[in-house]
């Protein structure tokens, strides 16, 4: 008869039959892992191997109350900044036709040289009315047209996935703090008033809500997050 090496260890025996006798080795079924929460659980028996541990200095995403993880400081600067070169596209179309009408307006109400070639002194007054009082009225339109642009795009265009186009690249958006509930036009028309208005008229105001992020526990909010109970999460790609 033939008998196992010594060095082959044994299999792992079940409880003992009521006969007597050996019983069966037992299959293993590792512990199951429950996962992030928020996703799909895993299958069952998945898990790490017994014994790991993370490594030094891991620390966890921030999660938001749904469960995604949080948008970092850098993803949502990066998202901001091509929202800005859309924002600034559209100025530069709009500001373009007013300047060279400027132009061509300055260069009408130069005073011309009289017949012996001297040109007389302009009158103080003429350049308020004449030129800068245009220009201002011209950055006022601007800035009114700018400020409708800026609901149309982060208000209505973003109502309909949470996302502009910056976030949309980025794989960001924006959510309620309050789990399942829907994203509205009053929680993105808070975020307006404070990110795009407040922070156009108050001196400082626009850095101070872009970087409250940075120190904002536990969700990672800016000041016009916590205007309208909204965070900005990661979209699973």
């Amino acid at each position: 008869m033939t008998h196992p090496s010594p060095s082959t260890p044994p299999p792992p025996a079940g409880p003992p039959p009521v006969g007597g006798g050996f019983a069966p080795p037992t299959q293993y079924v590792p512990p199951a892992y429950p996962g992030p929460p928020g996703y799909p659980p895993p299958p069952p028996g998945y898990g790490p191997p017994a014994g790991y541990a993370p490594p030094a200095g891991f620390v966890p995403p921030a999660l938001a109350p749904n469960g995604q993880p949080l948008a970092g400081f850098g993803e949502r600067l990066v998202a901001w900044l091509i929202d800005s070169m859309v924002a600034s596209a559209v100025a530069m179309v709009l500001f373009a036709p007013v300047f060279v009408w400027l132009v061509v307006r300055t260069i009408d109400q130069m005073p011309m040289p009289g017949p012996d070639g001297t040109v007389p002194e302009p009158d103080p007054s003429m350049f308020f009315t004449d030129l800068f009082l245009p220009i201002l009225l011209a950055e006022l339109g601007i800035f009114a047209v700018l400020l409708v642009f800026y609901w149309l795009y982060h208000v209505e265009y973003a109502r309909r996935t949470g996302q502009t186009l910056g976030k949309k690249v980025m794989k960001l958006r924006i959510v309620p703090v309050e789990p399942g509930a829907a994203l509205t036009r009053g929680h993105l028309g808070r975020r307006y008033l404070v990110e795009f208005v407040a922070g156009s008229l108050v001196p400082f105001a626009s850095y101070v809500d872009g970087l409250w992020q940075l120190w904002d526990k536990p969700w990672q909010q800016c000041l016009h997050d916590k205007a309208a109970g909204t965070v900005v999460v990661k979209v699973a790609p």
